[in-house]
């Protein structure tokens, strides 16, 4: 089985109980990565009544099959950002990005966090060119920077380097176990192995499988995918994406942790953990569902490691799901107007530690009644008819493509129970994967990633 760096060298289990009777609480929280346990330590630190409900484990998501880089340095964004937004919107992103920074940083000690610059470097003129303009962006948007000639400590050719120095990279599981450790203390109520049969929005209360109930006033959706997306149609404005990951042992720590703007596409850093560095390399992505022949991604990742960047004694592989906004920016906020106690946090395009945070910062300074200058930019309810359209319409393409082709050409293959597509056996991952939104189960059935919420039938 592949596993994960950070959940291999966690801190030991803490083990949350499960829910044993109904309950009742201010505000409701669904999903226990970062962006769940993040919104309910800034609300109970604030005298909120709060509850998360986690799945299966706190942390075992996203959060942990993360590459652990915590950044503003969103690899090539802020140019788009002003393009598509505007400057003061790409001053918001950077301003929420680099406050989350901060805050990890005045929590976690150095087993949880370590500062590290980060670079992107370009192999290629045409990349270059892509360089000079984010530098341009930086430059506008008053983001510090130093451009360079080539990463020295790269053992491959580059051409340039643009830095943003003092940044951070954290053992997201371990930082993530502090936090949900703070949260309790500060009178968050966490729960394991809580998995969501029923949520009626109108009435406010979910339903458990275990047939409890939770009544709540507000509810945060931070469950990778939303379960309500129908609701504020942001199923029609995700997109998502499977990347691969993989961990060799090193004597030779990096500086700056690195991602490449062109190709061959490359997120590189070190890390050390309780002695022991490591290289990690990211790289090699496809739509989630996709694929049958995964196992091909890991060995081209596990090769990349050996030849080009010459470790060789690789010990832990994994891959991660983001989803994706169609305009680069997350969504945190209500979801619609209609239900203005329905709050969602989902679209980090693959850098969920950072806007994890910034976007339950968003979330819990509206639940209190506060402001933040990046709820509009973050808001799931903001306008941008063309570009939604498209991606709407591309998405909604693939779903009845892969909905109509699943059920003619893999009939042995069990149905998603979320919308009803034929899900595609993930070789790599020995999981079942669905094509349409991205639901993920288990070899035995159960659920792993959602929107959905119940086990596929394998009889």
């Amino acid at each position: 089985m592949n596993e994960s760096l950070w959940l291999a060298t966690a801190y030991p289990n803490e083990e949350y109980p499960v829910v044993e009777d109904n309950l009742s609480c201010e505000v409701l929280i669904i999903g226990g990565g970062l962006s769940g346990i993040a919104n309910a330590y800034f609300l109970a630190s604030q005298g909120k009544d709060v509850i998360l409900l986690e799945k299966n484990s706190i942390l075992h998501g996203a959060t942990g099959n993360s590459t652990g880089k915590l950044t503003a340095q969103h690899d090539l964004v802020y140019a788009d950002l002003i393009e598509q937004f505007d400057l003061e919107s790409a001053k918001l992103y950077f301003n929420a990005n680099e406050s989350a920074l901060q805050f990890a940083r005045s929590i976690a000690d150095a087993n949880e966090l370590q500062t590290a610059h980060s670079a992107l470097y370009s192999q290629t003129a045409k990349g270059t060119e892509q360089l000079m303009r984010e530098k341009k962006a930086y430059e506008e948007i008053g983001i510090p920077f130093t451009l360079a000639g080539k990463a020295t400590d790269l053992p491959f050719q580059t051409t340039n380097t643009l830095i943003i120095e003092n940044e951070a990279q954290i053992h997201p599981v371990r930082f993530g176990q502090k936090l949900a450790q703070l949260a309790t203390k500060a009178g968050a109520r966490l729960f394991e192995h809580a998995q969501v049969a029923a949520l009626d929005t109108d009435r406010h209360f979910v339903k458990l499988s275990s047939s409890t109930e939770i009544r709540y006033r507000q509810l945060i959706i931070c469950s990778h995918y939303p379960i309500e997306a129908l609701e504020g149609m942001q199923i029609l404005k995700l997109d998502v994406d499977r990347s691969y990951i993989a961990a060799a042992k090193t004597t030779t720590p990096f500086a700056h942790q690195y991602i490449a703007v062109d190709n061959p596409k490359r997120s590189i850093r070190t890390t050390t953990i309780d002695g022991q560095s490591y290289l990690l390399l990211a790289a090699e992505s496809h739509h989630a569902g996709a694929e049958k022949e995964t196992q091909i991604h890991y060995d081209r990742i596990t090769e990349d490691l050996k030849t080009n960047l010459q470790h060789s004694d690789i010990i832990y592989k994994w891959s991660a799901q983001d989803p994706s906004t169609p305009d680069l920016v997350p969504y945190a906020g209500a979801i619609s107007d209609a239900s203005p106690d329905v709050f969602i946090s989902t679209g980090y395009r693959k850098w969920g530690l950072s806007n994890s945070m910034a976007s339950a910062q968003i979330i819990s300074d509206a639940i209190v009644g506060r402001h933040n200058p990046a709820s509009e930019l973050y808001s799931p309810r903001r306008t941008d008819f063309g570009a939604l359209f498209s991606r709407a319409l591309l998405l909604t393409g693939r779903t009845v493509k892969e909905f109509a082709g699943g059920h003619i050409a893999r009939t042995d293959s069990p149905i998603c129970t979320h919308m009803g597509c034929r899900t595609r056996w993930n070789k790599g991952d020995q999981t079942w994967d669905c094509p349409c939104h991205g639901s993920r189960f288990r070899a035995d059935g159960s659920v792993l990633e959602g929107p959905a919420t119940q086990p596929l039938d394998l009889s």
